[in-house]
């Protein structure tokens, strides 16, 4: 699928939502790290970005925001990344079909670069580069590097990504609403990210996880003045709010769809769903 010439014609994208909740609705046991289904149950990989596909995504994501080796060494599986994002990125072009494009979801690994952590850069940069290759060798038509909250871990997956493949790239920070505005838990600005990922060779930035669609239209106003590149925004349903031990997202469809002519206004080109979301709210969208 032709995203490219799509946004362009269009002039927006919707991309797919939630993956974690939507495998645990369909019985990933509590505990097991969503990448662990793309061997074990592939089926219901697929399945999920069907439905998001069904419901009008046009970019879906692979089942692998935690499928580095570094983070697949607490659930054991380290010795089966490769095999693991392969069968992640089968699945979703299975569930997608010629209906949408397939990007690889390349998440934080849950560690500091030194001097903060332990791991040296070039420790990062191969973990993420391995994760890459096997989703790219498998067919996926870009890569999305999100949730990240550190300039450094996402530059580092971003040099990966050049290292082992052509694919365009998008690179998706988290912000959080503080005192003094928007900002990383690193404490990185939006118009600070953008401007050193445009830099560094991205071909999408954007925003997802952290806010709910209206603090989201307000990240996608400061990112917009300071960038060039189409602009990524993947909103949770709401505040989390925990409610009997659960985490709850309250955000309707219908109230996700209500912002979406703010969103656009404010500069987002690819829109969709982060946590909490359903493919219901991406279909409202």
């Amino acid at each position: 699928m032709n995203w490219k010439a799509l946004l362009k014609s269009q002039g927006y994208l919707v991309a797919d939502g939630a993956m974690g909740t939507q495998l645990i609705r369909r019985g990933l046991p509590p505990g097991t790290p969503p990448e662990a289904w793309n061997l074990e149950n592939p089926g219901a990989v697929a399945d999920v970005a069907r439905a998001y596909v069904e419901a009008g995504a046009r970019i879906v994501l692979t089942n692998t925001l935690g499928g580095t080796r570094i983070k697949l060494e607490r659930p054991g599986l380290a010795d089966r990344t490769a095999e693991v994002n392969r069968a992640a990125a089968e699945a979703a072009r299975r569930g997608a079909g010629d209906r949408a494009a397939v990007f690889a979801s390349v998440g934080p690994t849950g560690e500091f670069l030194a001097p903060l952590g332990t791991r040296p850069e070039g420790e990062f940069i191969d973990a993420f580069a391995e994760q890459i290759a096997a989703c790219a060798e498998a067919g996926v038509e870009g890569v999305c590097i999100e949730t990240m909250t550190a300039l450094e871990e996402a530059l580092a997956a971003l040099k990966a990504a050049r290292r082992v493949c052509d694919l365009p790239a998008v690179v998706s920070m988290t912000f959080d609403c503080g005192p003094k505005g928007f900002a990383t838990m690193m404490g990185v600005t939006p118009e600070g990210a953008a401007r050193a990922l445009e830099e560094a060779g991205a071909d999408v930035i954007g925003s997802n996880c952290g806010n709910g669609i209206a603090g989201h239209v307000e990240v996608a106003r400061l990112l917009r003045p300071a960038t060039r590149l189409p602009v990524w925004i993947k909103s949770n349903a709401g505040r989390p709010e925990l409610v009997g031990g659960e985490t709850v997202f309250r955000e309707t469809p219908d109230q996700m769809a209500a912002q979406v002519p703010a969103l656009l206004e404010a500069g987002a080109d690819i829109i969709g769903g982060c946590c909490g979301t359903t493919p219901e709210h991406i279909r409202a969208m």
